[in-house]
């Protein structure tokens, strides 16, 4: 990769969380049902058939997080401008989705917790959210590292 060429990692990264940025959007106009589908959990899905607004706007929350991220991603892939703390913050975004797609089966079989027990009975839904987290963070961390390699 030479230095005109875009960070391909960091593309990718940047495309695809995007990507799950709508995804999130999509949640909040496609309602109740969506929630469920997507694992938000039975209560998050009750709580937007009532009409409540903390459904909307944890998700929308989620969506502008990951719409940041995938910013930050098309900064170090070099197709915008160089944004504030940027290796820092590709750093931890990294971070999040390793830990994530690493700890989030672990979480799920041995905490007690509502959420995370209503999740132990969609075990597909974990591993297939847990191994999409673990190759976004793999996308990153390669990304970051390409980005800012010592050059000798």
């Amino acid at each position: 990769m030479t230095e005109n060429q875009p960070n391909r990692y960091l593309y990718w990264a940047g495309i695809l969380t995007a990507f799950i940025s709508v995804m999130h959007i999509g949640i909040v106009l496609g309602g109740p049902d969506w929630y469920r589908y997507f694992g938000a959990g039975e209560g998050m899905a009750q709580q937007a058939e009532a009409g409540l607004a903390l459904p909307a706007i944890t998700t929308l929350g989620i969506a502008l997080i990951l719409g940041i991220w995938s910013l930050y991603a098309f900064s170090g892939a070099g197709l915008i401008g160089k944004l504030p703390l940027l290796k820092p913050v590709l750093n931890i975004v990294s971070g999040i989705f390793l830990l994530r797609g690493l700890l989030g089966i672990p979480f799920v079989l041995f905490m007690d917790h509502p959420y995370l027990n209503e999740l132990q009975e969609k075990m597909t839904f974990m591993v297939v959210s847990s191994l999409i987290c673990l190759g976004f963070g793999v996308l990153y961390f390669l990304g970051t590292v390409v980005k800012f390699k010592v050059k000798s």
